[in-house]
């Protein structure tokens, strides 16, 4: 049964937040545009906590018509339809770890079956084209301020980062890597699939492979300056690379055994120990501008929802995982610079009987003892890679993208699917509660 927070004296939760905080609370945000304009009434009020609601099955949606979703009441569309579109096959979110969303929420990209990568408006839904480009494994990264712009490598990595305008489809180099490392063979610069730049895209971590993926080290480029930073030789090939998001550590990911998760400072002369093993994380800010880094702990006797700060080394149980005997997968994504102090976690192929984080899409505050936002149901029904929902969240917490074969069963009949939700939601959730002073 639902257990829901009401707002409390609104006063005092204004005492919770920064000053700029309360600027965007008081400035009364425009309501979401397309299909969810006019959805949300004024004294909307997000279902918060560890709240028990079924996912129940209901039929797939229309593209472009707005659904409420039946427990929490968010604004759900479905966004592509693969089977009467240009993508061959699905039209899926490409990664939770990736920004599926553009700088201004007007665009926004998803990955077909056959490697293409396809444009959509936001707003109306609309498919706009096939990228020229990028193709399959291009790791494509949103500009974080021109909307217009995408960052992407050559499939795989090449010796060159490029800069798509996905109105024209014209490349530009953004940065050329050939010369520039101290391994002379180097064949494949890329993060190998997983990895983005810090929040403002200056600082990139990468990994530097021979042409037939031989790992030889990984390095810190400074987009700004255009010179490496610092570089660490490697014998053992990473499962992924990651740039902290100020822009501070380089995350270099290994599996149990081979050096576990480790963040490294710019130029590889300190490091820090987050983890034993390669989980799916994402990292991310909190509200004070430090660096965190969120993943479940499977080993531990919970399964705890774990951050940890990259600046302080602090280490912080958000919830367990393991209830009742249960257990679930999950994905992470950090990618809400705007709102830092929150992450979305998509949960699907539980073990068990359902509890209150299985199968569904939520936001999670980042502190002891957190929020938490319960958003909507993915409806997706596991059967392999492509059927995972991958939600990832637009840099202002306004947006979600998710991936769902909504019941069907299907490995492939997947499409995407947008949470469209109020652009204070965050501020809403804040004054639902007060912690005691």
């Amino acid at each position: 049964m639902f257990a829901l927070c009401r707002p409390l004296v609104f006063v005092c939760a204004l005492m919770l937040l920064s000053s700029s905080a309360q600027a965007q609370m008081l400035a009364a945000p425009a309501p979401p545009a397309g299909p969810c304009l006019n959805f949300y009434s004024a004294t909307f009020s997000p279902v918060m906590g560890k709240v028990t609601a079924p996912d129940t099955p209901s039929p797939r949606p229309q593209k472009g018509v707005a659904l409420a979703d039946p427990y929490f009441g968010t604004c759900v569309v479905r966004a592509t339809d693969h089977a009467n579109e240009p993508p061959s096959g699905f039209a899926r979110n490409d990664y939770s770890r990736r920004q599926a969303f553009n700088a201004d929420n007007t665009r926004f990209i998803v990955y077909s079956l056959n490697g293409f990568w396809h444009l959509y408006d936001a707003v109306t839904f609309q498919h706009l084209r096939v990228l020229s480009g990028p193709a399959a494994d291009a790791e494509p990264q949103w500009h974080p301020t021109d909307p217009r712009k995408l960052y992407y490598v050559p499939t795989n990595g090449g010796t060159q980062l490029l800069l798509l305008d996905v109105e024209t489809n014209q490349t530009t180099t953004a940065a050329n890597f050939a010369g520039k490392l101290p391994w002379a063979n180097v064949g494949h610069v890329w993060t190998k699939s997983e990895g983005s730049p810090s929040a403002d895209a200056r600082y990139w971590c990468l990994q530097a492979e021979t042409a037939n993926y031989g790992i030889l080290g990984v390095f810190v480029y400074d987009l700004q300056t255009q010179t490496v930073l610092g570089t660490r030789s490697m014998s053992l090939r990473p499962d992924h690379v990651s740039m902290s998001a100020s822009g501070r550590w380089c995350v270099v990911s290994n599996l149990d055994g081979q050096g576990g998760t480790v963040a490294w400072n710019r130029t590889f002369t300190t490091s820090l120990q987050l983890h034993g093993s390669s989980e799916h994380s994402d990292l991310t800010l909190s509200t004070t501008g430090e660096d965190l880094f969120v993943f479940v702990d499977y080993q531990s006797n919970e399964g705890n929802l774990m951050m940890v700060n990259l600046d302080t080394g602090a280490r912080t149980a958000l919830f367990r995982t393991y209830i009742d005997g249960t257990a679930t997968a999950y994905h992470v994504s950090g990618k809400a610079f705007s709102q830092p102090g929150w992450v979305l976690l998509s949960t699907y192929a539980r073990t068990g009987q359902e509890v209150w984080l299985h199968e569904r899409i939520m936001a999670v505050q980042l502190s002891a003892n957190p929020r938490i936002i319960q958003l909507a149901h993915h409806h997706s029904r596991t059967n392999g890679y492509w059927t995972e929902p991958h939600a990832s969240v637009s840099r202002d917490f306004s947006r979600v993208l998710f991936t769902s074969n909504w019941g069907s069963e299907s490995a492939e009949d997947v499409d995407a699917y947008m949470i469209q939700l109020p652009a204070d939601l965050i501020q809403r959730a804040t004054t639902l509660s007060c912690p005691a002073p």
